[in-house]
């Protein structure tokens, strides 16, 4: 799409797959928040003409554009990888956590300290590092859980080590020996669990699983493509009918895996919330029944 075409012209799915592109780009590199890349993309699938594509890409560069003079965007060597901007140095935002028959949350954009010590009794707790900056490039996490639990929650890329003790307890140590990303740093689960457990797990954020599902959107249109241009040289109108209708169903069937999907990630957020309820009025009813101990 140019910018000298006539406003009024209706807008082919080519068109309207130009600024999704755009979009992906400018999310990528930092132009476009999460709202603003949602909001607009929206729009551009929902766009019918030029005039209403225009606007979405107007404040944002074609790509391989320079920014103007005198803004400088050149930056000071950062380590290898991608995490160099995430090791800030500092002492953390946060040194420590403590639940007492309840339970924390550290969680978020988040500083994390080279030692964080976290304490749990008859409670639980979550350190989510997923989108969190640390202050060295080796972190450790110090979990001390008595009849309680804890789950650190680290993103891809990051290698973790786990050298917790439990007695009639436990450490979770199935994320151990994943190689890290270059310049990822290094987390340390430390401590000890009595009647009580650590969890550690590996979850993408928002921002990636929304970027692959993007990936995977546009995989299918270049798969789509494809046939119909073979298409177009045999059998041009019988088999892209069956082709689209082929496609439609491979799309319904991907919207239902992700639907599904999701319903057994709230079932299995719901049933950890129905049991951290069962587990705080069992230990209501056994202060009262021993007097408050």
């Amino acid at each position: 799409m140019t910018d000298d075409a006539a406003p009024e012209l209706r807008a082919s799915d080519a068109d309207r797959e130009r600024v999704a592109e755009v979009l992906r780009d400018a999310l990528a590199e930092g132009r476009l928040d999460m709202t603003e890349f949602e909001e607009r993309l929206e729009a551009t699938y929902a766009a019918r003409t030029y005039a209403e594509l225009a606007p979405l890409t107007r404040d944002l560069p074609a790509a391989g554009v320079t920014p103007p003079s005198p803004v400088s965007f050149v930056k000071e060597p950062e380590p290898s990888g991608s995490w160099g901007s995430r090791i800030v140095g500092g002492e953390g935002s946060s040194s420590g956590a403590v639940a007492v028959m309840s339970g924390f949350q550290r969680k978020g954009r988040w500083t994390v300290p080279r030692r964080f010590t976290c304490f749990a009794f008859w409670g639980g707790g979550e350190i989510d590092l997923r989108d969190a900056d640390f202050a060295d490039r080796e972190v450790e996490i110090n979990c001390i859980a008595i009849m309680g639990g804890m789950n650190v929650v680290v993103p891809p890329g990051v290698e973790v080590v786990v050298r917790g003790i439990g007695v009639m307890g436990g450490f979770d140590h199935s994320q151990e020996g994943v190689p890290g990303e270059p310049g990822a740093p290094r987390v340390i689960v430390t401590g000890f669990a009595f009647w009580g457990g650590v969890g550690v797990e590996r979850k993408l954020t928002r921002a990636e699983r929304l970027r692959l599902k993007e990936e995977r959107r546009q995989e299918k249109l270049d798969r789509r493509e494809a046939r119909r241009e073979l298409g177009a040289a045999h059998h041009r109108g019988l088999f892209d009918l069956h082709d689209a209708r082929r496609e439609a169903m491979e799309e319904q069937r991907e919207l239902l895996r992700e639907r599904r999907d999701e319903m057994r990630e709230q079932h299995r957020e719901r049933r950890e919330e129905m049991r951290e309820r069962h587990r705080e009025r069992r230990q209501d009813r056994h202060r009262r029944r021993h007097g408050g101990y």
